[in-house]
């Protein structure tokens, strides 16, 4: 394990060049690995998996998402199962379901957990909040976390680029004194870029906290307040859209991600610079007091309790899709489907 410094904070990280992948073929050589749902994680997990070696099952349930693991090339009734078979077969569980669907199938899933498997996840949630999932795992048993920074289509994407993305890791349970070796194994198979380490109860945290905040949430607010303004003071859709979305998500976050802020701010006109610099100020001090509101909710487990009480209604997906539409439908993202079908071939 190596030792980095982030902007003055010493950090534990394992890269791919001192846990390469032929040890982690090694250490997981007589395992079977159960990927337990084929949905978000699934998918791009287990073909990676697969493709660089390992003893790799699936376990979904008939329908949709079954049809796509048999077109990925997963053999029903060889590496592909139900959810039952595939906890039976495997002795690493790697338990990619989403949260609403952990709470549902846990209980088919608990008693296929026997003294010295290993329960994986790719989220924090089930367990930090077990109080209220009900997702007490056994004790004698590995339970561990490797969790990508990205979604599962993003994590295949990179890997067949070869590239990686990173991935947090975890340990909650380590029973069989291996827990250690088989998560950075997995985490090196599933093509983690750099793994770096976490608790299941910061990673869950700081999860829901970024997906409410500036990954989902607070980005969405953010640009449609600012649409807004300057579509009630007479720009276009196309003009109050471009300003607002396109040049961001085109043009600067690529330069910015690979750069820095710092090198972007030096980089555009005096004009842009100056009133850059004037006008973070305002946005964190106005801004950073709701994060801060979120981030109790989320550490309370306010925001778990919503989660599980809404995905528990008979009615979620219905409710779901009518929000979805509404989101969809509306000006600012209508607006964006024209300006995507204007962009030149490929961009």
């Amino acid at each position: 394990m190596a030792k980095m410094n982030f902007g003055g904070v010493e950090e534990t990280v394992i890269t791919r060049d001192e846990f390469p992948l032929e040890k982690a073929r090694e250490i997981l050589k007589n395992e079977t690995i159960a990927v337990i749902g084929y949905g978000v994680q699934g998918p791009g997990q287990s073909l990676n998996l697969r493709d660089n070696g390992f003893n790799v099952i699936v376990g979904q349930r008939e329908g949709k998402t079954y049809d796509k693991a048999v077109k990925d090339g997963w053999v029903p009734g060889e590496t592909l199962f139900d959810i039952e078979e595939a906890a039976k077969r495997g002795t690493i569980i790697m338990c990619l379901l989403s949260d609403a669907a952990v709470l549902e199938v846990w209980p088919r899933i608990k008693p296929h957990l026997t003294k010295g498997k290993a329960l994986y996840f790719s989220h924090g949630f089930a367990i930090n909040w077990n109080d209220r999932t009900g997702v007490v795992p056994p004790k004698d048993i590995d339970v561990i976390m490797v969790a990508p920074k990205g979604s599962g289509t993003s994590l295949r994407t990179m890997f067949l680029e070869g590239r990686g993305l990173n991935s947090s890791f975890a340990i909650y349970q380590d029973y069989t004194g291996k827990a250690f070796e088989r998560t950075i194994a997995l985490g090196i198979g599933i093509g983690s870029g750099y793994l770096f380490e976490t608790t299941f109860e910061r990673e869950a945290v700081s999860d829901l906290t970024g997906e409410r905040g500036s990954l989902m949430g607070a980005i969405q607010g953010l640009f449609l307040a600012q649409y807004e303004v300057l579509r009630e003071n007479g720009h276009s859709p196309s003009e109050a859209f471009n300003e607002t979305v396109e040049e961001l998500t085109q043009s600067l976050m690529p330069l910015f991600a690979k750069k820095g802020m710092d090198w972007m701010y030096a980089n555009c006109s005096t004009t842009a610079q100056r009133g850059a610099l004037d006008w973070m100020g305002p946005f964190h001090d106005a801004i950073k007091p709701v994060i801060q509101k979120l981030y109790v909710s989320v550490k309370n487990g306010e925001e778990a309790q919503r989660s599980i009480d809404s995905n528990s209604q008979p009615d979620y997906r219905e409710k779901l899709e009518k929000e979805l539409k509404e989101l969809r439908e509306s000006e600012m993202w209508q607006a964006a489907e024209t300006v995507r079908g204007l962009r030149p071939e490929g961009v």
